[in-house]
């Protein structure tokens, strides 16, 4: 396969998958190496920075997304861009679990000082944390990450990218 054939099925790749492709998935695909795949993919966001599509990398991975300007026309289509702010609480619980993933329910509410459940709950139906394992020890309680839908959610690619400020008393 030529690189202008790649990079053909690369873009259709990442149009046509439901989650995020890593470099590595994409370059096993078509059988080419990480780097020229990263290549073809930046030719690719190149082509569609000037019109409604982007190609977001999200912890690594890449997908096809609408450009954020665009949600009140895509609210018309009936498909409503949510927009429903996140409580105080959530907000809290979701700092903790970026900062200090993986995290127990127990070290979340140690940390706030309050019980955590509904907060946890909603950052779940929102997809921005999942359960990650289980502490070992007694209970062997569920340990709490941030998720790809988080990432996105808040424009960056990882955690290296949160930024540092006001968290020094948190360790």
């Amino acid at each position: 396969m030529n690189l202008s054939e790649a990079q053909i099925v690369i873009e259709g790749l990442i149009f046509a998958s439901e989650r995020p492709l890593s470099v590595q998935e994409l370059a096993e695909i078509v059988e080419l190496d990480p780097s020229a795949v990263e290549s073809i993919v930046e030719r690719i966001r190149e082509y569609y920075a000037p019109g409604a599509l982007l190609i977001r990398n999200v912890g690594g991975r890449y997908q096809v997304v609408t450009k954020p300007e665009l949600s009140p026309w895509i609210e018309k289509l009936g498909r409503p861009v949510v927009h429903a702010p996140l409580t105080v609480a959530s907000t809290e619980t979701l700092a903790i679990i970026a900062y200090q993933e993986p995290v127990t329910r127990a070290e979340i509410e140690t940390i706030r000082g309050v019980r955590s459940d509904s907060a946890i709950n909603s950052l779940l139906d929102r997809e921005l944390i999942c359960e990650v394992g289980r502490k070992a020890g007694p209970g062997r309680p569920i340990l709490y990450g941030v998720t790809e839908k988080f990432y996105a959610h808040f424009g960056l690619t990882s955690s290296d990218e949160l930024p540092l400020t006001g968290i020094s008393e948190w360790k």
